[in-house]
């Protein structure tokens, strides 16, 4: 295989920069209309989390997308391809939830429709930009270029759910179009200007087998699943994310019913959360000496940290369901953040380090196998969560149960995650296949 010296810093942060435009995009869905839809308008939680659950499992045909990018010359169009409909579909969820003020056939329809392109917009462009960074990153600086492209990420939803917060206040549905429209616009032509130019300068770092290229999808998945430690990455993948994804949709709706917030409150408390996560990466990166060749020694280290971090902020969650207002529900929420950060940053440097090592099977297909396991995640986390709250609430005819229940159960997942992790073995990202254990 021919070798290249693969991107520099700045080429890493301009594939970072595409990742913030991807999230800050998502954000508008997952979090900013959940809000709206179930607050607002008093739909039904299960209704948007329905939305947000079938956008992923749309995702799941990402490792054909992968496989397909592997078998072509270059990932750039399929990032573009992916991000015009993703900023589309995103625009299209905005006039559907602003027509559910008065709920028809017709606002419903053009939700799945737009919520249909943004799992494909997702699932298409996050893929083949994963693999694009897996294969012209070189190995010693995988590592970092998982903490920085995944910093940049949680950097472009902060700075977007901040933005949107502020300007969102008073709510009106004019005023919801306009700020959206703009987040995804902006998003779009930032991450446009990013890829210019940068493919074409910068080969991969190690040419593909020729196996790679000439296998059909049925043998590529067959490689991937026959990989022991992929497959068993793929469990941790799967658990971990499924124990993050129950809260996603909640906590907007928990902010508003029992603290009493606003929309713009509830979209900056959001905000306030995807910072701890920030801060988290960075922690961990620095902690974990995740810019030296030690980073392997302390991957599962931090993994477990993150995991049993997250448990204990969940459960914290829960006793504010029951103290209310005299709970430092932000401080709270910030450290559950922090400790996702922390097991997220090396979730996703144990993946870089993966991709590359297929032998029927390119970064883009491995890529699109994980990238599935995490949204059938987070479709069944996110839908289960709100399901559970929507049944309780009106069971019980209380809240705090409700919300105390599922957050209790989250933190029992996470729990679960961390006890997998000790067991997992993660591909080091500076480790030849043989060597790989943790």
């Amino acid at each position: 295989m021919t070798q290249a010296n693969g991107l520099s810093w700045f080429g890493i942060i301009r594939l970072g920069t595409v990742q913030a435009a991807i999230g800050a995009i998502v954000m508008l869905a997952t979090s900013l209309l959940n809000r709206v839809m179930v607050v607002e308008y008093s739909i039904a939680a299960a209704i948007p989390a329905a939305l947000v659950a079938w956008h992923y499992a749309v995702q799941l045909s990402r490792p054909l997308w992968g496989h397909k990018s592997d078998q072509t010359a270059r990932r750039t169009p399929w990032i573009v391809g992916g991000m015009g409909i993703l900023a589309l579909g995103a625009v299209l969820a905005v006039d559907a939830t602003i027509m559910m003020a008065n709920p028809g056939v017709g606002a419903f329809l053009l939700a799945i429709v737009s919520f249909t392109m943004i799992g494909l917009g997702v699932g298409v462009s996050g893929t083949a930009l994963l693999a694009l960074l897996a294969s012209r990153v070189s190995v010693e600086r995988k590592p970092a270029a998982a903490a920085i492209s995944w910093t940049m990420m949680v950097a472009g939803i902060v700075i977007a759910a901040g933005v949107s917060g502020a300007y969102l206040d008073p709510f009106t549905a004019p005023r919801l179009a306009i700020v959206s429209s703009f987040v995804a616009l902006i998003a779009f032509c930032l991450a446009m200007l990013a890829l210019k130019g940068l493919e074409d300068k910068n080969p991969v770092v190690a040419r593909p087998q020729a196996d790679q290229q000439s296998a059909s999808f049925p043998d590529v998945l067959k490689d991937i699943w026959q990989d022991k430690e992929a497959r068993r990455f793929t469990y941790f993948v799967f658990i971990s994310m499924l124990a993050y994804s129950m809260q996603d949709l909640i906590m907007e709706p928990f902010a508003g019913f029992l603290f009493e917030m606003t929309p713009g409150q509830s979209t900056q408390l959001s905000s306030l959360q995807h910072s701890g996560i920030l801060l988290g990466m960075l922690l961990s990166g620095v902690g974990g000496s995740l810019y030296t060749k030690r980073f392997g020694q302390n991957l599962k280290l931090w993994i477990v940290l993150g995991c049993l971090g997250s448990a204990v902020m969940l459960a914290g969650l829960s006793i504010a369901a029951t103290t209310g207002a005299t709970w430092p529900l932000k401080a709270n929420v910030f450290g559950l953040g922090v400790a996702n950060g922390v097991f997220a940053v090396a979730a996703v440097s144990a993946m870089l380090g993966l991709a590359s090592k297929g032998v029927a099977s390119g970064e883009g297909a491995r890529m699109g196998v994980w990238g599935a396991s995490q949204a059938i995640a987070f479709g069944t986390g996110g839908l289960t969560g709100a399901i559970i709250v929507d049944q309780l609430r009106a069971f019980t005819g209380e809240d705090v149960t409700a919300f105390q229940i599922v957050f209790g159960v989250e933190a029992i997942m996470f729990i679960l995650a961390a006890l997998v992790a000790t067991g997992t073995k993660i591909a080091r990202p500076n480790q030849s296949r043989e060597a790989m254990e943790i």
